[in-house]
């Protein structure tokens, strides 16, 4: 693709490093000392190892901007340690190993999904931020403003209010596990 200039960088921008692994831009910070030229402090994420990363760059440097592609998709199943998702247009299947996946354990069967891509190889996957799922585990609902620990359907465990019960469904954000309404 194209170069991307500091100035344009943000916390989200992919871009790629100096053997073509695509990374995230997770933090973004430009200094301008009272003495010499600005320069920006860049914290990213490989989108491959997850491996986490600080570069300093002088400001008007560029990086090459990532090749990532998105495809709708849909879960399917889960195969031993990969999970198996299908093309929406095409129908094909494709293996995405668990680990590679942050909050696999939100996912329902048959949830539409975005496949990220890069250089036509699958390399992660973005839920809806949304999901609603139903409490399979909980304590019994108590008054007052506590938080207890509720295990949902798909078997994960998320923080949810005392007052939540056994059967509810809820409405819970992918991007940072937390509950947000019934649902």
């Amino acid at each position: 693709m194209g170069k991307i200039d500091t100035s344009k960088m943000r916390p989200g921008t992919r871009v790629e490093l100096d053997a073509g692994e695509p990374y995230i831009i997770t933090e973004y910070q430009h200094v301008k000392p009272g003495k010499g030229g600005a320069f920006v402090r860049l914290k990213m994420k490989s989108l491959i190892t997850g491996s986490v990363l600080d570069r300093t760059l002088k400001a008007g440097e560029a990086l090459e901007q990532a090749d990532i592609s998105h495809r709708d998709m849909q879960y399917l199943y889960a195969d031993g340690d990969n999970l198996v998702f299908m093309d929406q247009e095409t129908y094909e299947q494709t293996e995405i190993p668990t680990a590679s996946i942050s909050n696999a354990d939100l996912m329902m069967e048959n949830c539409e999904v975005e496949v990220l891509l890069h250089r036509d190889k699958p390399i992660g996957v973005e839920l809806p931020n949304f999901v609603v799922l139903e409490v399979k585990e909980t304590d019994p609902p108590e008054k007052g403003g506590k938080l207890k620990v509720a295990t949902l359907e798909t078997g994960a465990t998320v923080q949810v209010p005392s007052f939540i019960d056994r059967g509810e469904k809820l409405k819970i954000d992918t991007r940072d596990r937390s509950y947000s309404e019934r649902a």
